[in-house]
């Protein structure tokens, strides 16, 4: 699966909002100096983040962007979605019977596929913006050596 910009984007934003909007409306374009992103493609995230029900907008002076529920109960996946991002590892369209061979069949390998979609979006759905915020993401420091194959745990520093 390859997250697009937009859904990549989409996270940063809602995770920088989430981390300096605690108290107070966030303006876009700091968000955007912060995060480095054009302001005028966060003003499009932004506009479906809100119709998503993630955000909501405070006018006037000292206005900007307020999460509209608190980090810990707003999900990585809810932000994806929200952004009309699909969470998916196959090349068919979801939930049609259809596959992606030009006989219209499914691939050997479909739900091998389907299934890691699948847990991606339960990962992803188990995340809130307020342990991205605080650094609370289960599984960091496990890496994968593709050379050797083995899995390896994060070194601890010594105290």
């Amino acid at each position: 699966m390859k997250l697009s910009t937009k859904g990549r984007y989409a996270v940063m934003a809602m995770v920088d909002l989430a981390d300096s909007g605690r108290e107070r409306p966030v303006a876009l374009a700091d968000i955007a100096e912060r995060q480095e992103i054009s302001l005028s493609y966060l003003e499009q995230l932004f506009g479906k983040l809100r119709k998503g029900g993630l955000v909501r907008s405070v006018r006037g002076p000292g206005g900007g962007y307020m999460l509209a529920r608190s980090a810990q109960e707003t999900r990585i996946a809810d932000v994806i979605l929200a952004v009309d991002e699909p969470i998916r590892a196959t090349r068919c369209k979801s939930g049609s019977p259809k596959g992606c061979k030009s006989d219209k069949g499914r691939c050997l390998t479909h739900e091998l596929w389907e299934e890691l979609g699948n847990q991606i979006y339960l990962y992803l759905s188990s995340v809130s913006l307020a342990d991205v915020v605080d650094r609370r993401i289960s599984g960091v420091g496990r890496m994968f050596d593709r050379r050797t194959s083995q899995i390896h745990e994060p070194q601890v520093a010594a105290q």
